[in-house]
């Protein structure tokens, strides 16, 4: 049993149980200070809520951490007088809210994309003048996901789980994993260098269960807790989280990720499944 006062990290690999005090300990493909997190938060408390403890894990261990912000934010007013400018507001917690964990400002991205509308702008297409998240002429989730995992060349990412009740996360998800299959082919030149190593995909539970059980556990001093709710409060806005919030105080300093596999189609893994063992003759009446 952990400590009250010691970080304890838990990897569960098949029947073996890996237990370390740091995140490199218990990582299965840890590229000592080539390490480099990216957190895909649809909305700018996501990842808080889901990785708070996560990100000050990461930062202790020197771990650069970049944050993109998928939406503006604008349909997460709560009152008449915020209608018009929530979208400023919530920027100006996010930058409270992360500074507070130890990410500088310049590592955070805002892509602008309407929120609770991002169902239209799933793919790439060539961008109107007037479209504010256009990048190197092209409008999309995926043109703005390739762009950016070049750009930063993170060697892990996280991201809300494919099971979150929110729509807006879902489609980030589903179009994020295409766009870590872009990113490492020669599509689309114009956004950037390829990646050249294959990035290990995360995801966080912020709003629903994972969909299978998750491999990592973090468990920290309550201290870093309390950090985490400090900085998840800075988004005062957002009086519609609270339940959430509860939810995260009661059940301690513990999070837990789960680990997607991304592989690409291979018929020799159905190989073994024709094989001949006993054969049944078929009988046609």
């Amino acid at each position: 049993m952990n400590k009250k006062n010691e970080i304890e990290f838990v990897r569960l690999v098949g029947n073996e149980r890996r237990v370390a005090s740091t995140l490199a300990g218990v990582s299965r493909h840890w590229q000592g200070d080539g390490e480099k997190f990216l957190f895909i938060s649809p909305h700018d408390d996501d990842v808080v809520i889901g990785g708070g403890l996560l990100i000050q894990m990461a930062r202790r261990e020197n771990v650069p951490v970049h944050i993109i912000i998928v939406t503006d934010g604008a349909m997460g007013y709560c009152s008449d007088q915020e209608k018009n400018n929530i979208s400023q507001i919530r920027q100006k917690e996010t930058l409270e809210c992360y500074s507070s964990l130890g990410i500088p400002d310049e590592n955070i991205t805002w892509l602008g994309f309407p929120d609770c509308q991002i169902n239209k702008y799933r793919g790439r297409w060539p961008a109107e003048t007037e479209d504010k998240s256009a990048i190197k002429g092209f409008s999309g989730l995926q043109n703005a996901f390739t762009y950016y995992l070049r750009k930063i060349n993170p060697t892990q990412v996280f991201l809300p789980t494919s099971s979150d009740i929110h729509p807006d996360h879902r489609i980030v998800h589903e179009e994020l994993i295409i766009s870590i299959y872009h990113a490492g082919g020669s599509i689309w030149p114009e956004l950037g260098e390829p990646i050249e190593k294959v990035l290990y995909i995360h995801e966080l539970a912020v709003y629903c269960n994972f969909p299978e059980a998750p491999q990592l556990r973090i468990q920290t001093p309550v201290s870093f807790l309390e950090k985490k709710l400090k900085a998840i409060a800075a988004f005062r806005s957002q009086r519609q989280i609270e339940a959430t919030v509860d939810i995260i105080k009661k059940a301690g300093p513990a999070e837990y990720i789960r680990a997607l596999e991304f592989e690409l189609y291979n018929p020799r893994g159905y190989k073994d499944l024709f094989e001949e063992r006993e054969t049944i003759d078929f009988v046609k009446f």
